[in-house]
């Protein structure tokens, strides 16, 4: 049987272009490889960021309504196709297929928010500024923008940029994972059958020579990339010496705060499917809990009981609560960190270290992890490990538990869990993180807010989708304007001083 081969999206079609390597695309519940993907090299990028170039040419002048009204048919062909989108990251990924489904959804959300650009690029207009002058501003596209995504959400996170930047009139090349990489050019043959004008959108597949070849290439103006920090961080320089505008999140330990006051059973819950949904392979998991007080013994009793009751197993069968990792390498990775937070004297109290799954014992699967009594200084700690590993500090105050908070180099998300509103304001206003909840324990804001972190989760100065979306995928002009009579007056005469408004 021949190996299935993943192409790039490239002008409209699929095609292999210059590449000769290939990459495996793994099927994380068998342990084995269900497919090739293409691996670019730099003639691949050139050929597809001049088809998005030669597109932007015409692109940038259709209208507002007609962009909307293609946004509004991909929507209902993401809609129509959600099954089989799920399916595909299920397949993929790992995670399972009703974890699949909600992704696409949230990813819809912002199809459906792009869908309101003729609103969202309202310009102002401000009337007789001076004598008989007006003023005026409008925002235009910037050109060719790229997308750089993780593997860990292969629809939503690219839904985070492309439908964006598309409505503003910018082209768009995506280089999705190579790890999960089908569901991509799924999107692109959606776009096409909604009307999208070849060259518009492009998929290139590839590694760090394709990722370099986007931050290098002179015809790119601006660039989107979600992943770990060290990898943010090196885009965001990268581009930004060559130019371009960037936006780079980075990685994350998020944090929840569980009180004394707050309701346990309720917290623990959430925790755990916060730590343990989509095996942890979640920039907005929870990673961390911090226990304040007497609140510690009960919940680490409660989460002990929680994590033990998960149901691990493929992502397609329903009685599965958690699939396995993404890769054989994730999987040794993850246990490498929860061998060494054994070691570093941290309690262990659940061990999924040694897991299999009758049936699929190739898979990549770990069942969840959990450690109490775990210090600031150990790298289970310190360290994003993407992977079904919770662990639980204890702080004796609220004060404390805030200082834990904001003493980590990361901000991207945290959670208090509590029934007190003035514990919460407190929390709210002194945590130093980008993205707060409120006995909510993933707060990824809605489509029409924007989503980001602060201080080593984010490079840039824009967050990604909604309204600093819009901001960053444009670029605006301040006109101001004067229509003098025919028979020109004293008040029209030019003087070499700085003009003043009169």
């Amino acid at each position: 049987m021949a190996t299935r081969t993943i192409e790039h999206w490239i002008g409209g079609t699929e095609t292999s272009g210059a590449s000769t390597r290939r990459a495996q695309v793994w099927d994380p519940a068998e342990g084995r490889a269900q497919a090739e993907v293409v691996l670019a090299e730099r003639a691949d990028v050139d050929a597809a960021v001049a088809a998005a170039k030669k597109a932007f040419e015409s692109w940038r002048g259709v209208s507002l309504t007609r962009r909307a009204r293609i946004m509004f048919a991909f929507r209902d062909l993401v809609e129509r196709n959600l099954d089989t989108l799920a399916g595909i990251v299920s397949d993929e990924h790992g995670k399972v297929f009703s974890d699949a489904k909600g992704e696409v959804i949230r990813g819809m959300e912002v199809v459906e928010f792009a869908c309101g650009i003729p609103q969202l690029l309202k310009g102002e207009y401000s009337e007789q500024v001076s004598t008989d002058v007006d003023a005026y501003s409008f925002r235009q596209p910037l050109g060719v923008c790229a997308g750089i995504t993780p593997f860990n959400f292969p629809v939503m996170v690219p839904m985070w940029m492309h439908p964006m930047a598309i409505a503003t009139g910018n082209t768009f090349v995506l280089k999705p994972s190579e790890r999960d990489p089908s569901a991509s050019n799924l999107i692109a043959q959606l776009y096409a059958e909604a009307g999208l004008p070849e060259g518009v959108f492009n998929v290139v597949h590839g590694d760090k020579l394709a990722v370099d070849a986007l931050l290098d290439h002179v015809d790119v103006a601006a660039v989107s990339f979600v992943g770990s920090t060290p990898i943010a961080k090196y885009v965001h320089n990268r581009a930004s010496e060559n130019g371009k505008r960037v936006q780079a999140l980075g990685g994350a330990k998020n944090h929840a705060v569980v009180l004394p006051d707050a309701d346990l059973e309720f917290a623990a819950n959430h925790i755990t499917a916060a730590g343990y949904g989509s095996a942890g392979q979640r920039c907005m998991a929870i990673s961390v809990v911090v226990a304040v007080g007497d609140a510690g013994d009960a919940l680490v009793a409660k989460l002990r009981d929680k994590a033990e009751a998960v149901h691990v197993g493929p992502g397609r069968d329903e009685a599965s609560d958690m699939g396995p990792v993404v890769t054989p390498e994730a999987r040794h990775r993850i246990v490498g960190y929860v061998d060494r937070g054994v070691e570093a004297g941290a309690t262990l109290v659940v061990d999924g270290r040694g897991l299999v799954v009758d049936g699929r014992e190739n898979g990549f699967f770990v069942g969840p992890c959990l450690f109490d009594r775990v210090t600031t200084d150990m790298d289970v700690y310190t360290d994003e490990i993407f992977g079904p590993v919770l662990v639980v500090l204890r702080a004796d105050t609220f004060d404390e538990a805030i200082d834990i908070v904001n003493a980590n180099p990361y901000g991207n998300g945290t959670a208090i869990f509590t029934s007190s509103g003035q514990a919460a304001q407190k929390f709210q206003r002194h945590v130093n993180v980008g993205m707060i909840g409120i006995n909510v324990p993933i707060p990824v804001p809605m489509a029409f807010y924007s989503f980001g972190g602060w201080k080593d989760s984010l490079f840039g100065d824009t967050h990604i989708h909604g309204p600093e979306g819009v901001r960053f995928y444009t670029q605006a002009k301040a006109i101001t304007s004067r229509w003098p009579d025919v028979e020109y007056g004293a008040h029209h005469r030019a003087h070499l001083h700085f003009p003043t408004a009169v």
